[in-house]
């Protein structure tokens, strides 16, 4: 490895990322104004401008989440800052924490929330499967837990899990709940109140079309109440959402140094929503993922997630067809094709591939080149089934 006294500025080449087309589970594309925005002058953290900007985003993010009561705001952190935030804040040592386990980001929580001092218990079902509405109540009325969590849109399986049953059986427990909407948010509808959650959390580079860096956050005032009742204080000091809350909405006292330009990057991601229109946003990944699911019908693949309503609009798992192997058509896309997608991992490791449809990529046009290019390289790679 070169020392740094070995390395100069004649020996490094000028910084010239490849340009790629990221059909992956994200990041996904950025569109050119939120880039020119990532270059827009800095000023303080603590400016008025800069004020003006975090409450821009606070607002915006009430859209897209579907929130009225309770507050929104973005976390300096990727989007397992914003679990960990959800569960340190929720989480007291001792407390009962029931998990919906069916992916690799459940056990994510479950690790924090071990870590936390919580006494974690599990409904587990294998990658990709989802809960039904009597199958949650059940769960939650045996167990009577104080906090509950799961994942909304799970990346690692492409199951979709619908959270009204759970959020409602929580409350009748008088439990909170926590809801890991990473992938769908600014893709698919969160409906964050009606839905029933009381802190949900995402990030900034799957739906929302941003560079990663920050975690949107949404908090019920049903949470809010219990942060202010808290008896002991949250254990992490940085993602204390009383603290952050304070220094994002009421004094702005000095909390810590917030990446500005990833702010200016949010906020006009959130506003090329907003111009577009939440509701036609939605749609226009919904009719995109249908696109994609005929075009894998016509090559003779299938789903892993079997039915239709349980799948998440935006990411797709394509089973791999026997005899191809996954990292070679993955490898293959990259570098002869310029397109990335993703294999599955975990369980799901050569199963699978993840196909992620969002942001600027979700248009017509680019469906077919994306299909065109993966039958491509399937053929290449030996696979003789279906007809396009």
């Amino acid at each position: 490895m070169a020392t740094t006294e070995q390395i100069s500025s004649t020996t490094l080449a000028p910084l010239n990322p490849p340009r790629r087309l990221l059909f992956g589970p994200g990041p996904t594309m950025v569109d050119p104004r939120v880039y020119e925005a990532l270059s827009k002058p800095l000023v303080g953290h603590l400016d008025p401008y800069f004020i003006q900007v975090l409450e821009d985003v606070q607002q915006l993010l009430k859209g897209v989440f579907g929130i009225k009561e309770g507050f929104t705001i973005a976390i300096s952190g990727t989007g397992s800052a914003g679990m960990e935030a959800a569960v340190a804040n929720l989480i007291e040592p001792g407390m009962k924490f029931a998990i919906f386990a069916n992916g690799y980001f459940c056990d994510r929580i479950t690790e924090m929330g071990k870590r936390h001092g919580a006494n974690v218990v599990r409904f587990e079902k294998p990658w990709g499967e989802i809960f039904s509405d009597a199958e949650a109540t059940d769960f939650i009325r045996r167990e009577r837990p104080n906090v509950v969590a799961y994942v909304n849109a799970e990346t690692s399986t492409g199951a979709l899990q619908n959270g009204k049953a759970i959020c409602a059986a929580a409350h009748d427990a008088g439990a909170l709940v926590i809801a890991d909407v990473v992938t769908s948010l600014g893709a698919m509808p969160i409906r964050f109140d009606e839905t029933g959650i009381d802190i949900a959390y995402s990030c900034t580079q799957k739906g929302l079309s941003c560079p990663p860096g920050l975690a949107p956050i949404a908090v019920s005032r049903r949470a809010m109440d219990y942060l202010n009742a808290r008896k002991t204080p949250c254990r992490s000091w940085y993602l204390d959402l009383k603290l952050l809350y304070d220094y994002h909405t009421v004094s702005h006292r000095y909390h810590h140094t917030a990446p500005i330009s990833m702010f200016y990057a949010l906020r006009e991601a959130l506003v090329v929503i907003m111009e577009e229109g939440i509701e036609n946003r939605w749609q226009r990944h919904l009719h995109c993922h249908k696109e994609f699911l005929d075009g894998v019908q016509e090559l003779g693949l299938e789903m892993h997630v079997p039915k239709e309503e349980n799948r998440i609009w935006n990411l797709n798992t394509v089973k791999v067809p026997e005899g191809v192997d996954s990292g070679r058509v993955t490898k293959r896309l990259l570098e002869e094709r310029g397109i990335e997608i993703l294999g599955g991992f975990g369980p799901l490791a050569g199963k699978v591939f993840r196909i992620g449809i969002m942001g600027p990529l979700a248009t017509g046009r680019n469906v077919t080149l994306l299909l065109t290019e993966f039958e491509n390289i399937l053929r290449a790679e030996g696979y003789k089934g279906g007809k396009r």
